[in-house]
C-alpha cells in the first residue's frame, strides 16, 4: 500500500490524532473513506469502457511483447547490420547479373552502388574534399 509498512501507517495515525484531534478525526476518516470508494469506483468505471470501447481483443493481448524493457538496442542493431550478410556475393570474376544468370535462378540479382567513401585511397593520396559539401 504505496510503500508504507505498519509502523510508519501507526505513526501517521497518532500524528492525525494530534494535528486533527479527536472530535475531528471521525469525520476526516469517513471522508477518507468515500474518498477512496470513489476512486475505485471510477477506476472500475474506466476500466468498463475500455473494454467497450476497444473491445474483448485487448484482454486476449500479450503485453509483455511490448514491455520496452525487453529491447536491447545492440542486439537491433547488430540484427539489422548482420541482415544484408544473408545475400550471396558475387564471385570476383562476374559480376552480380551474371552470377544470377550463370546460376540459373529466377531470382534477380540487385547491384549495390559502392559508395566513394568506402573507395579504399593509395599510400599517400589525399582524401576527397568537395567545396560546395558544407
Amino acid at each position: 500500500m504505496l510503500g508504507i509498512n505498519g509502523t510508519e501507517l501507526i505513526i501517521l495515525a497518532v500524528i492525525a490524532v494530534i494535528v486533527l484531534g479527536p472530535e475531528r478525526l471521525p469525520e476526516y476518516a469517513a471522508q477518507l473513506a468515500r474518498l477512496v470508494k470513489q476512486v475505485r469506483r471510477m477506476a472500475a468505471g474506466a476500466k468498463e469502457q475500455l473494454r467497450e470501447e476497444v473491445g474483448d481483443e485487448i484482454v486476449d493481448m500479450d503485453w509483455r511483447k511490448l514491455d520496452p524493457r525487453q529491447y536491447d538496442p545492440r542486439r537491433i542493431i547488430k540484427e539489422a547490420l548482420l541482415d544484408d550478410d544473408d545475400l550471396p556475393a558475387p564471385s570476383a570474376g562476374a559480376t552480380a547479373a551474371g552470377a544470377a544468370g550463370a546460376a540459373g535462378t529466377a531470382v534477380k540479382a540487385v547491384s549495390r552502388p559502392t559508395p566513394a567513401a568506402a573507395e579504399r585511397l593509395e599510400q599517400g593520396q589525399p582524401a576527397p574534399f568537395d567545396i560546395e559539401a558544407t
